[in-house]
């Protein structure tokens, strides 16, 4: 299946947030009945830069999800997405097929690629990476204490175009969505970087997540310019 993700960047008004926070309970129901998806999260967003509820941006909201093909089209004129639409400033909407994915979200790894899948070996364009993390409630802070120091080394990466900050929730259900050149730009952050592999390392040893996943995706598609706050 393909993976497509919007990210809306709502009016700055108050109605406008209250719509968006009732869609993210509302659209589940429409959601889950859908029998072309066969996942979805509405995702609330933030910079990435603690991942702690200040963080947080009340005007950026996403949804991703898991469709056939031949559904895209559909799914993009529906009813959820032009109610969206109406309060919006800006949309970008991401297509992309799983390259590689290991771990779970919500019990499940929504993302196994299959082995027809000819990218696998051939794709030399652009990646999407998404890291998902169910973390220890007892662990929050010493996991946020870790973070600071990743997040700059992933910002200050030549190979990253975009990264922001996803969530389920505004504390315990958190990741990231980033955008890379090449397969060898997120390779050199992930193996290369000594603050990413000593928060690899930490993960080991204080086994903060109760659950994680890490996904990459050729990014097939890009529709809509980037204008989330950082």
């Amino acid at each position: 299946m393909i993976t497509v993700i919007y990210i809306w960047s709502i009016k700055p008004t108050p109605l406008s947030t209250l719509r968006a926070l009732r869609h993210m309970s509302a659209d589940r129901r429409e959601l889950k009945s859908d029998p072309s998806i066969g996942f979805y999260k509405l995702l609330g967003t933030g910079s990435g830069k603690s991942f702690t509820p200040r963080d947080a941006d009340l005007h950026t909201w996403a949804l991703l999800i898991t469709v056939a093909e031949s559904e895209i089209d559909r799914f993009d004129q529906s009813e959820n997405i032009q109610a969206w639409r109406k309060i919006s400033t800006n949309e970008v909407r991401l297509i992309a097929e799983p390259l590689s994915a290991h771990g779970a979200w919500s019990g499940k790894n929504p993302f196994i690629t299959a082995d027809e899948n000819h990218k696998r070996e051939t794709w030399n364009g652009e990646i999407l990476a998404i890291t998902r993390a169910k973390i220890a409630w007892a662990k929050n802070r010493v996991f946020w204490s870790s973070v600071p120091p990743v997040t700059l080394s992933l910002r200050s990466n030549p190979g990253l175009k975009f990264a922001m900050g996803i969530g389920e929730a505004p504390i315990g259900l958190q990741g990231t969505l980033s955008v890379w050149e090449d397969a060898a730009s997120i390779r050199a952050f992930a193996y290369q970087g000594r603050a990413h592999a000593e928060v690899i390392e930490a993960t080991v040893r204080e086994n903060w997540y109760q659950e994680e996943l890490f996904a990459r995706f050729a990014l097939l598609e890009q529709r809509g310019e980037f204008r989330v706050a950082e």
